[in-house]
């Protein structure tokens, strides 16, 4: 073993990884950042367009009827919403539904600063909160969809997935 050798203290061998760890560990969170603004371009680009579903129930209906044209789900939660069973067993389907039929899957904390960025989609005709827990990015019919920051998404879903992180967690930063 390396600690028997004359003269090794093991300094060197857990400093590198301590470093390396540090630096991997520094790598994702930019890299989250990033996609946390390719996921925000991504939902104001696709907000006017009129590809975006709100709400759970809404985002179920949208599933079943066309879940070819779903090109992203987001699943939203704060603190709270943790102990909500019915809410946790919905999302449990929705991402079952989800990996079926390969849609890429997002669960992002701050439901506040989702409502931000989905401006008057968060509200119901009468003013009332909606709910945010559950939004779908549907892909326009008219053209075939090539965003850039949809496929930045796209692409950390899939290496998650490649590191058995099934829903990979984002936070929305405030702004």
């Amino acid at each position: 073993m390396l600690a028997r050798k004359k003269g090794y203290d093991g300094k060197f061998f857990f400093g590198t990884v301590v470093t390396r760890l540090t630096s991997s560990c520094l790598s994702l969170c930019c890299r989250m950042d990033s996609v946390a603004k390719a996921l925000e371009e991504v939902l104001t680009s696709a907000l006017p367009q009129g590809c975006i579903t709100v709400g759970v129930y809404e985002a179920a209906k949208s599933l079943n009827v066309d879940p070819d044209n779903v090109v992203l789900c987001i699943l939203a939660t704060d603190d709270e919403d943790v102990k909500d069973v019915a809410l946790q067993i919905h999302f449990t389907l929705i991402q079952a539904f989800c990996c079926e039929n390969d849609i890429n899957i997002l669960r992002v904390n701050n439901t506040r600063r989702l409502a931000e960025i989905l401006e008057g989609e968060g509200k119901q005709s009468g003013g009332e909160p909606m709910d945010l827990h559950c939004v779908l990015v549907t892909s326009p019919h008219s053209t075939s969809w090539k965003d850039p920051a949809l496929s930045k998404v796209n692409r950390f879903c899939r290496e998650s997935r490649c590191m058995d992180q099934w829903v990979p967690i984002i936070n929305l930063p405030e702004r």
